[in-house]
C-alpha cells in the first residue's frame, strides 16, 4: 500500500492588467504563498471508498468506488492515454457522473464532479484511482527531463479542473498553481490565451486585504464593456494605458537590474506601476468604497503601493511592501483593518508552484524530532492558516525538510 503524502498549490493574484486583458491587453499573474494542502490517504482493499473532506469549505463525503460509472470511462469510444490531451469536457461522461455528485449540497456539485472527472483512470494504466503511485516512486523524480513531463502532466489535468468549474478557462490559473512565480497573459482574437512563463519574477513581500465584500466578475466586466460603448474613445485610452503600464513592469522585472532589496530605485518604479494601474481601474469605475479605505490607510501608514487585484467592486487589494517597513508600523496597520472589519495576510509574491511531500512525514520538526506521520487527525485538528502552516507549511521548511518542487526553470 502506497503511503500517505501531501501535495500543496499556490494561490493567486493579478499584479497587472485585470479588465484590459479581456479586450486583448497583457497581464500579469503571479503566484502567492497562501497555499491549499491536500493530504492523501491509500486506504485498504477492503475499504474500498473514496473520501473528499475539505473544512474550510464544510465539503465532507464519501462515495463507493464500485458504486462509480467505471464502465462509461472504460468503455472503448472513451479510450484515451496518460499522455493525451484533454481541451474538453465529454458531455456523456459528465452524465454519468452527475447523479453521484447530486448527493452532494448544490453549492458543491461542481467541484464533485471535477473531483470525479479527474479521478478517471487512463484506460491504458491500472483502475485504480490513484495511478501516479508510479510517478512518485522514482527515483528520478526531479532529474530536469522528469520534471518537465511531470509538471506538463500536472498542469494539464489542471487545466481539466478548470474545465470542469469555469468551462472556458484562460489557461491562467492552473499555470499559476503549477509553475508558480508568475505568467504574462494576453488574449487572442481567434486563439486560446496565450501565456507565457516569467521565470525570473523575484520573490516580494506583499499584503494581501480581503474586504469581505462580495461581488460579480461578470457584472464588473459588463460596467466596462457599457464604459467602453458609451466613451469608446477615452475608455480605449485607459485600456491602452494599463497594456502599456503591464509591459513597462514586464520590462523592469525582466531587467537585470531588478533585484526587489531596495538596492536600486527599481522596486519604486515598480510600485509606482502598483498605483498607477489601481488610478486606470478606478476611472474604469471598478473600485469599491472597501477597496478605496484600504488603499487609504496604507497611503496613511506609507507602508507600500496599493491596487485592487481581480474583477473588483469588493474582493481583495494588494500592498507591494517598500523594503524599510517596521513591524511596528505594520502591526498598527493590522489593528486598523481589522477593527474595520478587513481581513488580511502578509505574504510572499512570485512563490513556488505545485509541491509533494512523498511520504508525509515530519523529516525535522520543531521540537528535532522526525520521522512521524502527519496523518489525517493531525492534519483536520490544525486550527485555521495558521495552524495549518506550523504543521505542514512549505513556508516553515527552516523547520522541516521533504517539500520537493516542481519550478518554471524545467517548463
Amino acid at each position: 500500500m502506497a503511503p500517505t503524502f501531501m501535495v500543496s498549490a499556490p494561490g493567486k493574484v493579478i499584479v497587472f492588467g485585470e479588465h484590459a486583458a479581456v479586450y486583448g491587453k497583457p497581464a500579469i499573474a503571479a503566484a502567492i504563498s497562501l497555499r491549499s494542502y491536500l493530504l492523501v490517504t491509500t486506504l485498504t482493499k477492503s475499504q474500498r471508498t473514496i473520501k473528499l473532506n475539505f473544512r474550510d469549505i464544510n465539503l465532507n463525503h464519501i462515495w463507493k468506488i464500485d458504486s462509480l460509472p467505471w464502465d462509461a470511462f472504460n468503455h472503448p469510444s472513451k479510450k484515451s492515454f496518460y499522455y493525451s490531451l484533454v481541451n474538453s469536457l465529454d458531455s456523456q461522461l459528465l452524465d454519468a457522473i452527475k447523479p453521484h455528485a447530486e448527493a452532494v449540497s448544490k453549492t458543491f456539485q461542481r467541484k464533485s464532479e471535477k473531483s470525479m472527472y479527474i479521478l478517471r483512470p487512463p484506460s491504458s494504466t491500472s483502475s485504480s484511482p490513484w495511478a501516479p503511485r508510479t510517478v512518485l516512486d522514482s527515483s528520478t523524480l526531479f532529474d530536469p527531463p522528469f520534471q518537465l513531463a511531470l509538471v506538463w502532466r500536472i498542469n494539464r489535468w489542471a487545466f481539466v479542473g478548470e474545465l470542469c468549474i469555469h468551462g472556458d478557462p484562460s489557461g491562467v490559473d492552473n499555470a499559476i498553481s503549477t509553475g508558480g512565480k508568475a505568467v504574462i497573459v494576453q488574449r487572442n482574437d481567434l486563439e486560446p490565451p496565450s501565456v507565457t512563463p516569467i521565470t525570473k519574477f523575484p520573490k516580494l513581500p506583499l499584503f494581501l486585504v480581503d474586504t469581505q465584500q462580495s461581488r460579480s466578475t461578470a457584472a464588473q466586466v459588463e460596467k466596462v464593456r457599457t464604459l467602453k460603448n458609451t466613451h469608446p474613445d477615452m475608455t480605449e485610452l485607459i485600456l491602452d494605458g494599463i497594456g502599456q503600464l503591464t509591459n513597462s513592469a514586464l520590462e523592469l522585472i525582466s531587467s537585470a537590474d531588478f533585484t526587489g532589496n531596495g538596492i536600486s530605485n527599481t522596486l519604486e518604479r515598480l510600485g509606482t506601476l502598483i498605483r498607477m494601474n489601481h488610478g486606470f481601474l478606478v476611472a474604469l469605475g471598478v473600485s469599491h468604497p472597501r477597496l478605496e479605505r484600504i488603499r487609504e490607510l496604507v497611503d496613511y501608514a506609507d507602508i507600500g503601493w496599493t491596487k485592487l487585484t481581480g474583477a473588483g467592486g469588493g474582493g481583495c487589494a494588494i500592498t507591494l511592501f517598500r523594503p524599510d517597513v517596521k513591524d511596528e508600523i505594520i502591526k498598527e496597520l493590522e489593528l486598523k483593518l481589522s477593527t474595520e472589519g478587513f481581513r488580511k495576510y502578509e505574504t510572499i509574491l512570485g512563490t513556488d508552484g505545485v509541491g509533494v511531500l512523498w511520504p508525509a512525514v515530519f523529516q525535522n520538526d520543531i521540537d528535532g524530532e522526525g520521522g512521524k506521520e502527519i496523518d489525517q487527525e493531525k492534519f483536520e485538528n490544525a486550527v485555521g492558516v495558521e495552524g495549518i502552516e506550523q504543521l505542514v507549511g512549505v513556508r516553515a521548511q527552516e523547520y522541516r525538510e521533504g517539500w520537493k518542487f516542481w519550478t518554471r526553470a524545467v517548463v
